[in-house]
This record gives C-alpha cells, structure tokens and sequence, in this order.
C-alpha cells in the first residue's frame, strides 16, 4: 500500500519498528489479572489513614485511600509526577495552589506537577478515593506549606 500512512524508507521498517514498541512495551507493562484490595499492598499513613497500592511501577502508580473524618496530608507538590484524585465515596475537599474544591463521588482533578495541593476531608464520614500519578509519585514530593498571608499583623 502506497499511502502516507505505510510508505517507508526501507522496506519492512514500519513492520520492525511496530514489532520492537510492542517488545518494548510487553517488557514495561506486563499483562496481569484483575486487581483488587485483597491483593494489594496496604499501607497506614497519618496513623488513621489506609492505602492500598493497586498498581506500582515507576511510570505509574494507582492507589486506592480511605481518608478518616477530619484527616488532611501534608501541603506538597510534585516535582515530576502528575496527578489525578477521583472520588469513589464520601467527600475530599482539594486545595489546589490556594484554590479550594469540594468533590463528591464521580468527581476528580487532575494536578500538574508543581501546583501545591492539600487533600482533606472535611467530612463526618470517611472518604474513599483512588489517587492516579504518573510516574509515581513516592519519592517525588516537596512539602510546601501555605504561606502567611500578607495582611497578617506581626507579633
């Protein structure tokens, strides 16, 4: 075929360079089962709080999280890593670069690397929410706390 799409410099080089990116792909992301809670990692964090990793590899990373009534993570950013947080139940409150959003079940946002943000939940009930980054974001974080606003009065 003859149109722009399969033509080639060197005959059979489309085919080889189709054969290799699935090689290459086959040996980053291998095919597996179904995944759920029951075999992921578990993990406590903020001493309240549960996480399941779902999926962990470098490029990208797929947890799962049971936030507490009233538990909050540490104000941060990512240097490389963007992010994705979906609500499966409950509330999260997202603070996001001193911007402030309520999402509820089947609501999420995505967060550029570098952008500050803060998940909390600010709720009376545990909120439920799978936390999508690529690539991973362990080992990636910078804690940024809120800066003082600048009509503070000082001491």
């Amino acid at each position: 075929m003859e149109d722009g799409l399969h033509q080639s410099v060197f005959p059979g080089m489309t085919f080889a360079l189709v054969l290799l990116g699935l090689a290459g792909a086959a040996a980053v992301s291998p095919v597996v089962g179904p995944v759920s809670r029951a075999e992921a990692d578990h993990y406590i964090w903020g001493g309240i709080n549960d996480g399941w990793h779902l999926v962990q590899r470098p490029d990208l990373s797929v947890i799962e999280e049971r936030l507490a009534p009233g538990a909050a993570e540490v104000r941060h950013y990512h240097r490389a890593a963007r992010q994705f947080f979906y609500v499966l139940d409950g509330a999260l409150t997202m603070e996001m670069d001193g911007r402030v959003y309520r999402l509820t079940k089947g609501q999420g946002v995505e967060i550029a690397p570098g952008v500050p943000h803060q998940a909390r939940n600010e709720e009376d009930a545990a909120v439920a929410i799978l936390v999508v980054s690529a690539p991973k974001s362990h080992g990636d974080r910078v804690d940024a706390p809120l800066a003082a606003s600048s009509d503070a009065v000082p001491d």
